[in-house]
């Protein structure tokens, strides 16, 4: 007879579904056992336990004992059926809602205010960016997610409701509580924001909450401290503010929080909040929107209803306006006593409570509560700060930064060798994130100044402003607005410069410009996150597209949906490992290897840079500049790059020629210096001597002869200590060689003896050789050529030759402390002898540069010829030039490139593809390129220093290579 009754009930709940077009969200998957379930407490309830179900009281992780003592209390003898949790951290909360969870006849309702995520990890920052935030992003599936991973988290910390969406159409800039909440001000955008966002959630099992209802967005009244009025008409309240409500409630929302508002329109009574109002709760949201869900009263604290001074009269109100669920009471003990007495004077029917209360039971089945489990506390600090909530978070900040205005289409920045950046933060909070992310695309300068006289007259030397306008990321209440004196610094750095507007915080920051006529791009990146910052400056580089747009307008020059659709430039970016298909918990190995090489003094310090798929996936440094120093590696830090100028200064100029018809791979050294003419190295190609398989020396020592033979020390026949007539070559402070020996390095090379027989063996002088023809084709220095032709472009600003000159040597890393030729510490002047003799621009050695500035180059090549814009070589140049053109002959060299071993022994893992190619320095430096698995990998070290005397323990504990390996062990797509 039961399961009949049952049977009845759930066919009427089905007509009436049927009926009124929308569904009843809170039914269960087994609407027959949930049914059984909720008549079988129900019944079995006293007055006061049912009475009880109604309340959600507010709960403080963080409480004091006395506190948690009081919730105890109003759980045993009141009967309370939800709790809802605020304040504290995750560990706390789980194990006092087991606790609390524990002194419940009935498990109790959970829920909590997560819109954006648990402001509860370890970085105090919350899981996901702001709803206004995610307005911007067009991509909904992102939303989905979103709502998906935020109700994962929940459900991981026993919340079974989140007060989230908000689906207020913000329409009103001064509100001072939507405003970050919302998702905009366009009703369809909300709308499709907030169903992705509750879908995703409720496919976790955790329900969703629309509020604020019937629409809070265009109020400028705090409602914690007043009752605001919405002064609109029926209709505009129909047509706008409950726009999202009708689609979400067909679509199966959960449960709606009735906001706490003075809508004269909807309610006549004067002081009666939305809350209270039976016309608002029930005949519009109950009968005319068919909703089924549960209805949360909003705080029955909040201040401004007039008429309800006794405790428990607004309670009471707001259950006979058609609420379920009285959220967060000032007296629950003396409201409950007020219900019983209304009962009993059939003010409340038995009726009218049973739906209420059989709505709650009925969502508690469909959470789970009929089998009830402790929360877990293992790993819950961890399992609140995944990984890939944080790769989300990446996703939709890149989706949401917005280009909202570029007049001179200058966005994203091209051409860098044209381009002289400064940067000038604005605000009350921190950019250096910004600021450090813009430096590793090109040179940057933070400017900064007591007047704004001197400010102007800093920023005179420089083409292109970067105004950052950071605000307070710690909350979406913080102050977003400009000073009156930074709106005037901002205008006369515009009168005067051409400047890109960056804005960390919401659009509505933009409201305080009176002009942007001088302003010529603008760039909303609506939060001063980490993330924020970091995807902020690769967008502005192109390193990502441009694809959001404004979700509220902005005074008269920012319209909603405004925003530039820009394509990534192909310029390396910066994401988690996730993102590309990598593990972050296995690239911890890497991490090992370089701590192991670090700690056993193979090397004094490491940079490291990986990339897959052009994103920087690893960015680490290890250790310092010397064994005996303080100076900690930074990212920024120049090595001596050594034998990779063969691949990063040589070769591309060399391509460039190949490529323009002037060269080929075939041309004799004949062909292109005539001195070789009668030379026994007439017939050498490009091809062979690039290849190593030319029967050249590997090496000359020419620094031997210019010793004096009895002190071993710089003959005075060579050297000076000053710059003088005849000695300007400078291999080292107070060394200078005399000039025409330069010339005598290239006739001994010239004439001297071929190899007996031919065979792969590398050399050095073929870059020599290329050095002399290269310089003498251009009539300019290899160092003027390669900035010129490659580095400007490519925002490789730290890669150059001799950096002595250029930098601060706390920003060189030394190569060795020499005790064989120039007899000081070797820094900023090249530790290739051959190349300082050449005043340190070698065609085989002398760059200086950083690990990110070398993957830029390397990721040129794997792109095939194409960065940053542009196109620098055709396709089947570099694929000409990475061909093994004598692989049966047991020689595995490229053209310039080195290859993979052809056998067991070799310059990689061994788990390297064919295609790949790099080359290796003999300071310790190591750059890698893989086609197939789209990786490039980058090792910088001082292994030289304080000698290169004795073994190479880096190389012979195969640290790089074990490093490879690591990365490729790394891989999980």
């Amino acid at each position: 007879m039961q399961y009949l009754k049952s049977l009845v009930l759930f066919l009427c709940f089905t007509c009436v579904m049927v009926a009124q077009d929308t569904p009843n969200p809170l039914l269960d998957k087994n609407p027959v056992a949930q049914q059984q379930w909720v008549d079988s407490l129900y019944n079995n309830m006293s007055l006061e336990e049912k009475i009880g179900q109604l309340y959600m009281v507010q709960v403080f992780s963080s409480q004091s004992e006395q506190e948690k003592t009081n919730i105890v209390n109003l759980i045993r003898d009141n009967k309370i059926g939800g709790l809802i949790y605020s304040k504290g951290g995750p560990v706390r909360q789980a194990k006092l809602n087991n606790e609390l969870q524990a002194a419940a006849k009935i498990p109790l309702l959970i829920g909590m205010d997560a819109e954006w995520g648990l402001s509860m990890r370890l970085d105090s920052t919350y899981a996901f960016p702001w709803n206004m935030t995610l307005g911007a992003v067009k991509n909904n599936q992102l939303i989905e997610q979103t709502g998906r991973q935020l109700g994962e988290h929940c459900k991981r910390i026993g919340v079974h409701f989140n007060f989230a969406p908000v689906v207020d159409i913000n329409t009103n800039p001064n509100n001072p509580i939507i405003g970050n909440r919302s998702f905009g001000e366009d009703r369809d955008n909300v709308t499709d924001k907030a169903l992705a966002f509750m879908k995703g959630m409720q496919s976790t099992g955790v329900l969703a909450n629309a509020k604020h209802f019937p629409g809070h967005g265009d109020t400028e009244a705090d409602s914690h401290k007043t009752l605001p009025t919405v002064s609109f008409d029926e209709k505009r309240i129909d047509s706008v503010e409950l726009y999202p409500y009708k689609k979400l409630i067909k679509e199966g929302l959960s449960s709606v929080m009735v906001a706490h508002l003075n809508i004269p329109s909807l309610e006549h009574r004067d002081g009666y909040p939305s809350t209270l109002s039976e016309n608002i709760v029930t005949s519009i949201l109950k009968e005319r929107l068919g909703f089924k869900g549960l209805i949360f009263t909003d705080a029955l604290t909040m201040k401004g209803a007039s008429n309800f001074s006794a405790p428990g009269d607004i309670d009471l109100a707001a259950f006979k306006a058609g609420n379920d669920v009285m959220l967060m009471s000032g007296d629950v003990p003396t409201a409950i006593n007020k219900f019983i007495q209304a009962y009993n004077a059939n003010e409340i029917t038995e009726a009218r409570l049973a739906h209420s209360v059989k709505k709650i039971l009925m969502a508690k089945y469909k959470v789970g509560l009929n089998n009830y489990k402790p929360i877990g506390t293992y790993n819950l600090v961890s399992d609140l700060n995944r990984i890939k909530d944080d790769a989300l978070y990446e996703m939709l900040m890149e989706n949401a930064i917005t280009i909202a205005r570029d007049t001179t289409n200058q966005l994203p920045f091209r051409n860098l060798e044209t381009k002289k950046i400064a940067y000038v933060n604005l605000g009350d909070d921190s950019g250096s994130i910004f600021y450090n992310e813009l430096k590793k695309y090109t040179k940057v300068h933070e400017i900064a100044a007591d007047s704004l006289d001197e400010l102007i007259a800093k920023l005179q030397s420089y083409n292109t402003v970067i105004v950052g306008f950071h605000k307070s990321n710690d909350s979406p209440w913080k102050d977003y607005k400009f000073t009156n004196k930074e709106l005037v610094w901002l205008q006369e750095i515009a009168r005067t410069n051409n400047v890109v507007l960056d804005i960390f915080a919401k659009p509505y920051a933009l409201l305080d410009l009176s002009t942007v006529t001088n302003i010529e791009s603008v760039v909303v990146s609506y939060q001063n996150s980490k993330i924020a910052q970091e995807k902020s400056a690769q967008l502005l580089f192109g390193a990502i597209p441009a694809k959001g747009t404004l979700p509220v307008s902005a005074g008269e020059f920012f319209n909603v949906g405004d925003g530039k659709q820009a394509n990534s430039l192909e310029r390396l970016g910066y994401v988690m490992p996730e993102r590309v298909g990598m593990s972050s918990y296995a690239l911890k190995k890497v991490d090992s290897i370089a701590n192991y090489a670090v700690n056993g003094k193979m090397t004094p310090g490491i940079q490291l840079v990986i990339a897959r798929k052009g994103k920087v996936i690893y960015n680490k440094t290890f250790g310092k500049h010397t064994y005996e120093g303080s100076q900690k590696v930074e990212f920024d830090d120049l090595y001596d790059v050594a034998s990779l100028t063969k691949i990063v200064a040589t070769l591309p100029l060399l391509m460039e020629l190949e490529e323009q018809g002037i060269v080929s791979l075939d041309t004799k050294l004949s062909e292109i210096i005539p001195s070789y003419k009668n030379s026994n190295k007439k017939n050498v190609t490009l091809k062979k001597m690039l290849s190593h398989y030319a029967q050249l020396k590997p090496w000359i020592p020419f620094y031997y002869k210019t010793l004096d033979p009895e002190t071993s020390k710089p003959s005075a026949k060579y050297y000076r200590k000053t710059k003088s007539k005849g000695f300007t070559v400078k291999v080292a402070p107070e060394l200078y060689m005399r000039d025409d020996y330069k010339d005598s390095i290239n006739t001994i090379i010239k004439d001297t003896e071929l190899l007996s027989r031919l065979k792969y063996r590398y050399s050095d002088l073929p870059y020599y050789i290329l050095k002399q023809y290269i310089e003498s084709h251009y009539n300019k220095r290899l160092d003027e050529l390669t900035a010129d032709h490659f580095y400007k472009s490519l925002g490789a600003n730290n890669t150059m030759y001799n950096p002595y000159d250029k930098i601060s040597d706390t920003k060189i890393v030394p190569s060795e402390n020499d005790d064989y030729y120039r007899y000081q510490t070797v820094q900023g002047y090249v530790h290739d002898m051959g190349a300082a003799m050449q005043d340190g621009v070698g065609g085989h050695a002398g760059v200086f540069s950083n690990a990110n500035d070398i993957a830029k180059i390397m990721q040129l090549y794997l792109q095939k010829g194409f960065y940053g814009g542009k196109r620098y070589f055709k396709n089947e140049t570099l694929d000409k030039f990475n061909t093994c053109y004598y692989c049966e002959s047991d020689n595995r060299r490229g053209i310039g490139f080195d290859k993979p071993q052809l056998g067991d022994a070799g310059p990689t893992c061994g788990c390297v593809s064919m295609t790949s190619f790099g080359h290796s320095g003999f300071t310790g430096t190591y750059a890698w390129a893989d086609p197939e698995q789209e990786i490039v990998y980058v090792f910088m070290a001082n292994r030289t220093y304080p000698t290169s005397k004795g073994p190479n323990t880096l190389l012979r504990e195969d640290i790089r290579t074990n490093i490879q390996a690591a990365i490729y062990e790394a891989i999980i797509d």
